[in-house]
């Protein structure tokens, strides 16, 4: 007997596997389509201010012009989140201020303080755009840089673009079936890094004058030493950083979500992109079919 189906959630989604949930649920309303996509406009304007008028005080500290900038953005995520709030599992905001808090951490560490020049600080973004789609993630860069700006680092606040990017593009890597295997995702991953590193190159360089970090500043220079112009040298160096340091990130995001307990990945219904349906559904339903024929046997 099959029960018939009332909501979005309920006996539908009951009778599907975890991965299979996204797709028993009622679309959700138009408007949240446009509030993502008013978001989406709101980031990109900020973004694009910031390069034409290349304001002087940005991320030198929390003065009215980095205030503003940081105001574009938090409206940007207000809107994508808004917009987020029908399409994504309640569960998936408590994990937002660790997946933050992580990117902070290794953003800090290994982007401003080491040699690498890489910067490891989307990690916990990747991951929830994988868990809960490209919406969720954009949502997760845009509050990560902007917490982090505000507490720490305030020139982080102009790369908020990118950080937003990164999100949604794990999440239409997800959709598309890249973290089913590890050399898919490195190659998502890479690819990702190209526009990434398109997005925060013009910003390094007419705000900051190249890299920031130890490792990316270092680079930036050797560029410019060899005959570069800054914008090139900064455009090179942001490409190529973005692509080992994305499909490194998308790596690790891989190693991580592979790992965690099939009950848990089957409490957000988009994994079900990243997995078989046999591999999404939680042991017990595996075994389930198999004991039935057993007993009829």
């Amino acid at each position: 007997m099959s029960a018939e189906p009332t909501s979005g959630q309920g006996s539908a989604a009951t009778a599907a596997g975890p991965g299979e949930l996204s797709s028993s649920r009622l679309p959700a309303p138009a408007w949240t389509l446009a509030a993502i996509a008013a978001g989406s406009l709101v980031i990109l304007g900020t973004y694009l201010w910031v390069l034409t008028s290349q304001p002087a005080t940005l991320g030198q500290d929390l003065g009215h012009t980095t205030l503003g900038v940081m105001l574009g953005y938090l409206v940007g995520a207000v809107l994508i989140a808004a917009g987020t709030l029908p399409r994504i599992p309640r569960g998936i905001f408590a994990l937002m201020p660790v997946a933050i808090a992580l990117n902070i951490v290794t953003g800090q560490v290994v982007g401003t303080m080491t040699p690498i020049p890489l910067y490891l600080d989307s990690l916990g973004t990747v991951l929830i755009g994988v868990l809960a789609g490209p919406a969720a993630g954009a949502l997760t860069g845009i509050l990560g840089n902007v917490i982090w700006g505000v507490t720490i680092n305030p020139t982080v606040i102009a790369f908020t673009a990118g950080a937003a990017f990164i999100g949604a593009a794990a999440g239409w890597a997800a959709r598309l079936g890249a973290f089913r295997a590890l050399w898919w995702a490195v190659l998502a991953g890479a690819i990702a890094g190209i526009p990434s590193g398109a997005l925060g190159a013009p910003v390094a360089a007419f705000l900051f004058g190249g890299g920031l970090g130890v490792g990316t500043g270092g680079v930036v220079a050797t560029l410019q030493a060899a005959g570069l112009e800054m914008l090139h040298a900064t455009f090179a160096q942001s490409v190529v950083s973005d692509i080992a340091d994305k499909a490194l990130i998308f790596a690790l995001a891989f190693v991580v979500i592979w790992a965690l307990p099939r009950r848990l990945r089957s409490r957000y219904p988009f994994t079900g992109h990243s997995f078989t349906a046999r591999a999404a559904r939680p042991a017990a339903q595996q075994t389930a079919p198999r004991s039935q024929a057993e007993t009829a046997q």
